[in-house]
């Protein structure tokens, strides 16, 4: 293990449904709440507990808006946020130390 702190290790991102909706995020950019739900296995009350923390932080945007008559919530990570998600994978390495 290296000298790293794990103090730094950023609290909101380290929650493992908000860890799970940042690296969906890295990935697809973009997606709807729906499909967030289902490729995490979460409630819908736990997944938008989870995004409106990350919300609040500027991490993530939410967009909800009406297709036909039914309400659609939109989630994009900002450039904040990733940041955020690339500085905590890299705080995570720094702990680990290099594998042989």
């Amino acid at each position: 293990m290296t000298d790293y702190d794990y103090r730094n290790i950023d609290d909101v991102i380290h929650s493992r449904v908000r860890l799970a909706i940042m690296s969906y995020l890295m990935t697809a950019k973009e997606a709807d709440f729906t499909e967030l739900k289902t490729a995490l296995k979460v409630s819908d009350g736990n997944l938008s507990t989870h995004l409106t923390k990350l919300e609040g932080t500027g991490y993530v945007t939410q967009e909800k808006k009406f297709v036909g008559k039914k309400p659609q919530t939109s989630v994009q990570m900002t450039p904040e946020g990733e940041a955020a998600f690339k500085a905590y994978l890299e705080g995570l390495a720094a702990m680990i130390g290099p594998q042989q």
